[in-house]
């Protein structure tokens, strides 16, 4: 019989080999495309359904946070992981910022919607 704390050890110092591996580079943008995923679901982009498209999941108060999220990642991050992948993070954020703008009944004042403060007014 094995003893599952020592399983357990195992386990762990094996998931820290693994990350060890990874290049902070790729850890920032699975982080980002999460957040992107997220935000994109949260924003009503999800499957059609009886509502309209993605209406089920649409949840603006969280895409708000999300969004805001991952504008606070990409400014900091952008200048640690290059342009290669700060471009596209950006150009992936700046699309959620309009999709928010867009779903939004009440849409912010420029300079107020989610991420903006990080990313300067979108339009």
């Amino acid at each position: 019989m094995t003893d599952p704390t020592a399983e357990q050890d195992q386990r762990a110092a094996e998931a820290v080999r693994d990350i060890a591996d990874v290049a902070a580079v790729e850890v920032i943008t699975t982080a980002a495309v999460h957040l992107m995923s997220a935000a994109a679901v949260k924003c009503g982009l999800a499957e059609d359904g009886p509502d309209g498209p993605g209406s089920a999941h649409r949840d603006l108060d969280e895409a708000r946070k999300l969004i805001t999220a991952l504008a606070a990642l990409v400014t900091a991050a952008a200048p640690d992981i290059g342009n290669q992948h700060a471009r596209s993070l950006r150009d992936g954020l700046r699309s959620l910022q309009l999709a928010f703008r867009e779903a939004s009944p009440f849409p912010d004042a420029p300079g107020d919607g989610p991420g903006e403060k990080f990313t300067g007014p979108v339009s």
